[in-house]
């Protein structure tokens, strides 16, 4: 079992392969924090690690002693203005305008399995990676709100998903103010918090900075989880590595405005939250009424950071990923946004097309422009019905495409509008926008109201419509700004703080329905690029275009951090054409190739361009990518250097679950004349055996390899790069 209660000390332990996470009901009815880290075998023994001390100015109950005050005590979900002055997971406020939340345990059950979250998405069990859950009922005996902790063990990914769910037991309404996702305490030790922070086209930098007293935090307020920062951390050890130390994470399984904060209090204990940011909601609850809170994933490693990355991978590639899609290998495609952008006609695409079959590769993906009357970004968006004057019928394209020996993709941006569109002269009531404001706009274009079901309705059937129209095998899924005047008229005004969350649960609503009508159907995510590259998205979307940036030196920086909580099977990553778009870097193509396979492979630029040179490169890569899928998708993934640290040079490796394999990286951004030869200690592998260098024939031990490490070629210039891919020559 892998949650065991233990009834005369009320101590739950939750227990993963390599982690142990427990909690107890305290005798006066809280429910308080132990540990969470490595496996500890005690079980009702481990209420000793609860304490109780005395300390000066902080309140206590009326009655009791200081031994009881919640402003120093390691509440496993913590509530608002009951004498605990450090951050809430939960603010309550009743019809009466208290505020103030006492949350005591009333009662839990054990099961096998695990239930879905009503509209949201969530991890789910399967027979190769199951789970059990516990769920705790807490509650408020002045308000009769209910507080429903939940939690999902998936023990062989080494991953708890943590959950929330409140309900109101009162005859009257209750306003939630904030509902986190999970609450989760650590003991005095010096920490450092790690964040995924940038902008357009800089997305997911790493940023690591030393706990300090008072409260950090990430978060954002664009209805998405945004360029700027991603809605998952780290805490680690000061000392730890990529290799060593110990450290915690979270991943919050959501797509919209979030908050992710850590305080480290007065005795230099850290309380971390993160799910829904407050600043912009507030939920009404009925009588009887239910809020779900989103998810958020835990994990803990006392290997360093690589380790902490294997049990998010893992679970989002095994226990979050569409089972259709999980570890099955994506179609290698050609967008032809790069080669056409809005430029293009029935026969410039039947002629990248049938570049991409000479090639090899598997689909093309016609992008923005198709649609409606649409020749720049100024309109036609919303207007869901081909351009025949462009391309002619769709149906017939599709057929000559698929004649080629390829599969066809195509762009949307669903919740998008433009003014100039057939939809906005007919339903401008549909516009995101503040009565007597004035609007905001971002790339000419409005967003539509996903809070409203008439919205999703429309979208869904014509969307349908395009999808039954044609064999259309993929969809780009995009996002090209963020809301700004969030208001509704079909919500009174104070409720007008639940829109923002809304519109989240409308974006799920219609991934939901067109996945139910088309289940083969593989979209990929996008927002800008990489603007809503979240969990939450993953579960609909298995991957996601990872930033409009596609310069393959700029990229080492964007996949090495989005590497840190998500798999490479989710990062959409193409090659570009020279001299780049968005930097005008030259880079060779071998090393764009290179880059890219870290991620879903694929082409974004004009292949009947190439020459016979080229393309006999684009032919490698294309079989590169072929015979190291299996260990790129479902391998464990080492950084083996810092580019953030070091943007001189780059390498990262791949290694098969049982170490049979290995596939090492190496980029070289910068050249420098007479540099000293570099060596790589590799990482996971077996190393009592030996294993062959593919491209060279060396044979080498796994523990030369990785205590000596593998010597790397001269350096031919600037953006050089090499792959090197190694197998187990030994019997075992």
């Amino acid at each position: 079992m892998s949650i065991i209660y233990y009834p005369d000390h009320q101590v739950f332990k939750l227990d993963t392969n390599q982690t142990t996470y427990a909690f107890r009901v305290d005798e006066y009815g809280y429910l308080e924090q132990l540990h969470f880290g490595g496996r500890i075998s005690d079980g009702a023994e481990a209420a000793a690690l609860g304490f109780r001390l005395f300390r000066s100015f902080c309140p206590y109950p009326d009655g009791g002693t200081p031994l009881l005050s919640r402003d120093h005590m390691a509440q496993e979900y913590s509530t608002h203005a009951v004498g605990d002055y450090r951050t809430a997971a939960a603010i309550v406020r009743t019809a009466d305008g208290v505020n103030s939340t006492d949350l005591k345990y009333v009662s839990h059950r054990i099961y096998s399995g695990k239930k879905p979250l009503p509209g949201l998405p969530a991890s789910f069990a399967t027979p190769e990676s199951p789970a059990e859950t516990l769920e705790i009922v807490l509650i408020d005996a002045v308000s009769q709100v209910e507080f429903i902790l939940s939690y999902s063990v998936f023990a062989c990914c080494d991953v708890i998903a943590r959950s929330v769910r409140v309900v109101n037991r009162s005859p009257r309404p209750v306003y939630l103010e904030k509902v986190m996702s999970c609450c989760l305490a650590l003991p005095n030790r010096p920490l450092d918090l790690i964040t995924l922070d940038g902008s357009y086209a800089r997305e997911r930098h790493v940023t690591r900075a030393a706990l300090r007293q008072g409260t950090q935090s990430v978060g954002s307020r664009r209805t998405s989880s945004s360029h700027q920062h991603n809605p998952a951390f780290m805490l680690a050890d000061r000392t730890a590595t990529e290799e060593s130390g110990e450290a915690w994470g979270v991943c919050l399984v959501y797509s919209g405005s979030f908050l992710c904060e850590v305080e480290l209090d007065q005795f230099n204990r850290s309380r971390s939250c993160a799910g829904i940011h407050p600043e912009d909601f507030e939920w009404e609850l009925p009588p009887g009424g239910e809020f779900q809170a989103p998810e958020a994933l835990l994990a803990y490693s006392d290997g360093g950071l690589s380790k902490l990355s294997h049990h998010f991978h893992d679970v989002l590639r095994r226990n979050l990923c569409r089972r259709q899609w999980s570890g099955r290998k994506r179609p290698v495609l050609v967008n032809n946004w790069e080669a056409t952008y809005f430029d293009f006609n029935a026969e410039k695409l039947l002629n990248i097309a049938a570049a991409a079959a000479e090639l090899g590769i598997e689909m093309m993906v016609l992008d923005d422009g198709w649609f409606g009357k649409r020749d720049d970004d100024r309109s036609s968006l919303g207007d869901w019905f081909v351009n025949a004057a462009k391309i002619g019928e769709l149906g017939e394209l599709v057929g000559r495409i698929n004649a080629l020996g390829i599969k066809f993709g195509l762009w949307f941006e669903p919740e998008m509008i433009s003014e100039n569109s057939e939809l906005f002269r007919l339903h401008p009531e549909w516009v995101l926008t503040a009565p007597g404001r004035v609007r905001s706009l971002g790339r000419h274009q409005l967003v539509l109201n996903m809070a409203e079901p008439a919205v999703v309705d429309y979208l869904f059937a014509a969307i349908s419509r395009i999808l039954a129209s044609a064999n259309i095998e993929y969809v780009k899924w995009d996002m090209n700004r963020q809301p700004a005047e969030m208001y509704s008229p079909s919500l009174p005004p104070e409720r007008q703080k639940e829109l923002g969350h809304r519109y989240v649960l409308g974006v799920y609503e219609l991934h939901r329905r067109l996945l139910e009508a088309f289940p083969e159907l593989l979209i990929e995510g996008c927002s800008g690029g990489g603007g809503r590259f979240d969990a939450g998205m993953l579960y609909y979307a298995p991957q996601i275009w990872t930033s409009d940036n596609t310069d393959a030196i700029e990229r080492l920086k964007i996949q090495a951090g989005t590497s840190l909580f998500y798999p490479a099977s989710s990062l959409g990553a193409h090659v570009s054409a020279c001299p780049n778009h968005q930097t005008g870097r030259m880079t060779p193509l071998e090393t764009r190739g290179n880059v890219a396979l870290a991620g879903t492979f694929g082409y974004e630029m004009d292949l009947a361009t190439l020459n016979e040179a080229e393309r006999e490169i684009v032919r490698r890569q294309l079989d590169d990518f072929h015979r190291f899928h299996p260990i790129i998708a479902n391998g464990d993934l080492y950084r083996l250097t810092d580019p953030f640290g070091n943007c001189d040079y780059t390498a990262w490796e791949f290694v098969s679950k049982d170490g049979s394999e290995a596939l090492l990286f190496y980029v070289v951004a910068h050249h420098y004349a007479h540099e000293e030869p570099r060596l790589f200690r590799l990482r996971g592998l077996q190393p009592e055996r030996r294993y062959r260098v593919v491209e060279s024939g060396l044979v080498l031990y796994g523990d030369t390899l990785m205590n000596a490490g593998l010597p790397m070629p001269e350096v031919p210039g600037d953006g050089a790069s090499w792959h090197f891919q190694l197998k187990l020559v030994d019997k075992a």
